[in-house]
């Protein structure tokens, strides 16, 4: 008794708490220029017990013989034909969409493009890694990669990583403002519509005074914000303000989404239907209505098998319903997809259809 009034509490709060916050902006939205980059490299891993490219792979000769030449060891490719403890390897490193200063460190991703068979045991050799923009940097120089290769997967030896491998040579900031004092805003995918970005820069506006536009809606996915004359010693703080707002509810967009994998359906907005009747293979609707005298051995049963959706055309005829009719008949989740599929494609359901 105790658990289940924790439970009740528990979900009481949940609900309470969910009512009492309106979503925020900062909620559907992420700042322009606020992305994750990539840095790329190429380097060698040495150090492997035999593992390597081997000496007759150029590509993994080449650089070593230029690193030798390097340290003043002027080795020739014939001297290294036996070599066989080196791999050529493809380096990528995520910086996240906050950015990075210089000494940040982050993770090596290295992946063999040669002959070698295993990673295992090899040390990645100092490594210059290039960004997107080669000019933001001095000579295209994002940061150094070195370190020991840690194979995750036992079962791929030639893909492992190297923890916080790549350090920082350069900063690497967001570029969230413009020349001229404006951010974006850019609605997430699942919710861009032009609704949510009319209604975005309505309240954007509304905050601003009568008579604002400070914010525009470009396009369903991105508002444009050019931050107040007064705001721009501070932008910081209007942009943090503009993310707390309030977003007033508005009706969802109506889709159906589908997973066919995993047989997900995912329902949002008010999805109707039109009159429609059902027939589909193995599909049966069984009701029991008791005699006169109720017991349980004498049953009458009625079946039937199809199932009618508004079959008096008054329309207003919700998915939830047929989706209901389903779940009584405990119709399959791959058989339910097939169906949603097919009124779909004669027209009869009136959302857009997402198939994953």
């Amino acid at each position: 008794m105790r658990n289940a009034l924790l439970i009740f509490v528990v979900i009481l709060v949940l609900v309470l708490g969910a009512t009492a916050r309106a979503a925020r902006v900062a909620d559907v939205t992420r700042l322009g220029g606020q992305r994750t980059n990539v840095l790329t490299g190429m380097g060698l891993i040495i150090g492997l017990k035999g593992t390597g490219d081997g000496g007759k792979f150029m590509p993994a000769i080449e650089p070593l013989a230029q690193m030798l030449g390097r340290f003043s060891n002027q080795a020739s490719l014939a001297d290294l034909k036996d070599a066989n403890n080196v791999a050529v390897v493809m380096l990528t490193v995520t910086v996240p969409q906050n950015g990075a200063r210089e000494g940040d460190q982050f993770d090596v991703y290295v992946s063999s493009i040669g002959a070698a068979s295993s990673l295992r045991g090899g040390r990645l050799f100092v490594t210059p890694m290039m960004g997107p923009n080669p000019n933001a940097a001095v000579g295209g120089l994002f940061g150094l990669s070195q370190g020991p290769v840690v194979i995750e997967d036992t079962s791929t030896p030639t893909v492992g990583v190297v923890r916080n491998g790549c350090v920082m040579e350069v900063d690497l900031p967001m570029m969230l403002i413009d020349s001229n004092s404006r951010f974006t805003l850019v609605i997430d995918d699942a919710a861009a519509s032009w609704t949510l970005a009319n209604t975005i820069a309505k309240v954007i506006n509304s905050e601003g005074g009568e008579g604002s536009q400070a914010a525009v809606a470009i396009d369903p996915k991105n508002i444009v914000v050019t931050i107040p004359p007064e705001e721009r010693g501070t932008p910081d703080a209007y942009i943090a303000r503009v993310q707390r707002l309030p977003i007033p509810m508005i009706p969802s967009e109506a889709r159906v989404q589908i997973n066919d994998r995993t047989g997900t359906i995912i329902i949002t907005g008010d999805v109707e239907i039109s009159p429609v009747i059902i027939s589909h293979r193995g599909l049966t609707i069984s009701t029991i209505t008791p005699p006169a005298v109720a017991t349980a051995r004498t049953p009458v049963v009625t079946t039937r098998d199809m199932i009618a959706i508004d079959p008096q055309n008054s329309g207003g005829a919700k998915l939830r319903d047929l989706l209901v009719a389903l779940d009584q008949l405990k119709v399959p989740a791959e058989e339910r997809i097939s169906i949603l599929k097919e009124l779909h494609k004669s027209g009869k359901l009136h959302a857009k259809l997402e198939v994953e």
